[in-house]
Parts: C-alpha cells; sequence; structure tokens
C-alpha cells in the first residue's frame, strides 16, 4: 500500500512514517522544510520519497496524491502563542490548507485521518470530556483546528472517508514545544539541574499522552471500516502539573523543588479525555504510562 505523511518530517509525522516504512509500505512524505534538515529520519531518509510541498500548492498537491491509499495529515502550525501573533498565517496553512488535502482526496476517493486537537474544546464544561462536549476554543489555533473540523463535517456528508483523532497532551522522542509544551520547558530545565517553574499552583490538570500510542492511534484510525468520525485520542487519565514537574524530578534523579510563579491568562484549568468511542470502534487504547513515557524521554535527552 503506498501513503502519504504531510507533515511527515515532524514530530508525530515521523513516528508515523518510520512505522510505515519498518512495515515495508510506500511512503511519500510530504513537509516544506529542506530535506537537509530532516534530523528525524537518520538513514531512512533514503526509503523514503520526500517531497518538499506547501500544503497551500494545490496543483503540487495533488500530483503528489495519485496511486495513492491513505494520507495521514499532520501538517499544521502548531504553537499556540505564535498563533496569536499570525492568526492569519495560522489559520491559510492550517485550514486552507487543510480544504486543498479534502479537495484531492474526495478527487481520488484516499481515506484521510486528520489530526486534530483537544484544543477545540477549550475549557470544558465538565470531565472526562466526551467528543459531544461544546467546541469553544481559546486561542487562534484552536480554532484553526475546529474550522478543520467544519470542513472534515462538510465533506463527510458528501461521502468523504475522513477520521479526525483529537490529540490531548502528546509527549515523547523527538518533540518540540509546541507539543505538551510544558513537559518540554521542565526538561529543559532539569537537564540543567534548575528547577522546573510552574505558573499558577500546579492544580491545573492536563492528559498526557506518549507518541507512540498516538501512533498506534492513527494505524487503528486507517484500518478500521469505520468512513468518518471524531475521536478523543489521551489515556484517560489526569495529571496535575505539580505532579508531573515531581514525577520528572523523581525520575531525573536530582534534588531539585519547583518555583511557582504568576499564573497564565488564558491557561486551561482541567482536561482528561473521555477515549471509549475510540476503544470502542476503534478498538484502541493507550498502552504507555506517564512513568514510563517520560523514562523513554529522559533517557533520549541525555
Amino acid at each position: 500500500m503506498n501513503f502519504v505523511v504531510t507533515g511527515g518530517a515532524g514530530f508525530i509525522g515521523s513516528h508515523i512514517t518510520h512505522h510505515l516504512i519498518e512495515k515495508n509500505y510506500q511512503v511519500t512524505v510530504i513537509d516544506d522544510v529542506n530535506i537537509e534538515t530532516l534530523e528525524n529520519f537518520g538513514n531512512t531518509i533514503k526509503t523514503v520519497e520526500f517531497k518538499k510541498i506547501n500544503i497551500l500548492n494545490y496543483e503540487d498537491l495533488r500530483k503528489a496524491f495519485r496511486n495513492v491509499d491513505g494520507v495521514f495529515h499532520h501538517a499544521a502550525l502548531t504553537d499556540v502563542q505564535e498563533s496569536f501573533r499570525k492568526p492569519n498565517l495560522y489559520y491559510d496553512v492550517n485550514v486552507k490548507g487543510t480544504e486543498n488535502i479534502l479537495k484531492i482526496a474526495e478527487e481520488f476517493n484516499i481515506k484521510v485521518v486528520f489530526a486534530s486537537s483537544a484544543g477545540v474544546y477549550g475549557n470544558p464544561e465538565k470531565i472526562p470530556i466526551k467528543e459531544t462536549a461544546v467546541r469553544k476554543p481559546l486561542n487562534p489555533y484552536g480554532i484553526t483546528k475546529l474550522e478543520c473540523e467544519k470542513l472534515i463535517e462538510k465533506y463527510s456528508k458528501r461521502g468523504n472517508q475522513v477520521l479526525t483523532l483529537r490529540y490531548f497532551n502528546v509527549f515523547g522522542k523527538r518533540q518540540t514545544g509546541s507539543y505538551a509544551a510544558v513537559i518540554t520547558r521542565f526538561l529543559d530545565k532539569i537537564k540543567n539541574k534548575t528547577p522546573p517553574e510552574i505558573f499558577g499552583d500546579g492544580s491545573q490538570t492536563r492528559d498526557f499522552i506518549y507518541v507512540d500510542d498516538v501512533l498506534s492511534a492513527n494505524l487503528s484510525a486507517m484500518k478500521s471500516d469505520i468512513g468518518n468520525g471524531f475521536f478523543n485520542i489521551g489515556t484517560g487519565i489526569k495529571t496535575s502539573i505539580k505532579d508531573l514537574a515531581n514525577l520528572m524530578i523523581e525520575l531525573s534523579g536530582y534534588s531539585l523543588e519547583p518555583l511557582f510563579k504568576k499564573p497564565v491568562s488564558g491557561d486551561i484549568k482541567q482536561s482528561q479525555a473521555d477515549i471509549s468511542l475510540a476503544n470502542k470502534l476503534l478498538n484502541w487504547k493507550p498502552k504507555i504510562t506517564l512513568r514510563e513515557g517520560l523514562k523513554n524521554l529522559l533517557s533520549y535527552n541525555k
């Protein structure tokens, strides 16, 4: 089979690409980075068909989608803080780029697995969050993901096969600061043997999911017989930021105490996924605990 991974040079996309290569699938990576910078691939770059294409370039995209069996669509701008400074750019890349993918997938009858975000929910009215919860994003990035979901609803009604995965706080090897950013911040501090900084009292909670479990969710979605749907991809376990900091300090072996700073405005207070729908319809559930995932991450970043 032949798969396309948009954003395949990035954090989650590169994990998907590596796995598909290991299973001897044909893989085309679509990304707008220079191939020389693809540190996420190493020697495997030789077995990938890499196309430097911006997803706003409709004609080049269309050429790349011929004879394709499925698309894992992860190309997006994902930095929440940057989205406040560049809302128009985020809308163009994330929303217009996604519509290009959907148009071409409709033309060639290609199944799409789309990477959305728990950011579409904003501050939930109650937790754990079900897929039917009200969607009220708090930032331009979340708004672009909601607009993408609205496009997917429209195209799905026309017969497109699109499964949408709403990622909670993804972390793991090769992660960037825009994914589970608090883990990246804590890691940078702890590596330098300095105390991690917590904004607020640390009682705010997140649902942290290891990247390998996100990979398995993508594979389950692609091979499923379900044509359409929206699915939470998390662990179903909430962890406070204070507990996260203390766990990372414990695993590092250093003698540190977190520093508490003024709260950040607009910070989501509580987040926890209800993953029963993905378990039921995609036959998927996470396998890696937060402790196991953090041990892997700390070992990788030594």
